[in-house]
């Protein structure tokens, strides 16, 4: 049993788990497999009680797992006692960790990107209920030389289409949304990708910010939203839209739908 005098430099089971932030079975299973075992065992009650030493070991054992490295490779790991081990073993832990955060950045960006596209499904889906006049910032696109309309081919490497019209000295200076459009100007139509990334290059053409009459719609009824929505430009904004986009808004493995954008200067 502890002597009243030794209570203060020890830490129970509990307030050790607590401080590595761990449960008190975790530790059990530590001392059990010989990972870390407590300082002192009371011989009476069987209780674990830790020492500012144990605490620090528990702390590596916590770090080194977070770096997905086996409670084998890490019990090996504390028994060495050659120094030149000892580095090459934080070297190898230091470089597991860098590429578990690269891992992590690359999932990030994965979900920043499917959140934004949920987001713009949600917004498609509010304004396919409803003619809505949205603030919309300045657009970078390309025209396609060719397409005028999407197609299930077409669709299917829709990016690789524009690479492709690109120099190939200069293709590393663009790069695009995963999106696709449809441009109209008077009679001119053609399909386009939405530049993240862009130089001076043919088909290159700036879509102004400012208002936008937005409407979704389904291939059945595009045209007449289109007419439509210029209709409204016409009489109740008094303008003539110099030209409109229809943003195409995959809504399943072979389907589609549209978001129809006319500009309101």
């Amino acid at each position: 049993m502890l002597h009243k005098g030794q209570q203060g430099k020890y830490l129970s089971i509990g307030e050790a788990a607590a401080a590595v932030h761990a449960t008190s079975e975790t530790l059990r299973y530590y001392d059990r497999i010989g990972l870390v075992s407590p300082s002192y065992r009371d011989e009476w009650t069987s209780y674990r009680y830790y020492t500012d030493e144990d605490i620090v070991r528990l702390n590596t054992v916590r770090a080194l797992q977070l770096m997905d490295l086996s409670l084998d490779e890490i019990k090996k790991a504390l028994e060495y006692d050659n120094l030149d081990e000892i580095i090459d073993f934080l070297r190898m832990a230091e470089k597991k960790a860098d590429e578990k955060i690269a891992a992590l950045k690359r999932s990030k960006e994965k979900i920043k990107k499917a959140k934004a596209d949920y987001e713009h499904k949600k917004q498609w889906k509010q304004s396919s209920q409803e003619i809505i006049l949205r603030k919309l910032p300045e657009r970078v696109i390309m025209l396609s030389d060719t397409l005028t309309a999407p197609t299930l081919d077409n669709l299917w490497n829709y990016l690789g289409h524009f690479y492709e019209k690109i120099p190939e000295e200069a293709r590393s200076r663009f790069s695009f949304e995963d999106l696709a459009g449809i441009y109209t100007e008077k009679d001119f139509t053609r399909l386009f990708a939405v530049c993240v990334q862009y130089a001076d290059a043919d088909g290159i053409k700036h879509l102004p910010a400012g208002n936008y009459l937005t409407k979704g719609c389904s291939e059945e009824n595009r045209e007449e939203t289109i007419q439509n929505l210029l209709r409204i430009a016409r009489e109740e904004y008094r303008t003539e839209p110099p030209f409109y986009a229809q943003l195409i808004i995959i809504s399943g493995i072979l389907q589609w739908n549209y978001e129809i954008q006319v500009y309101i200067p």
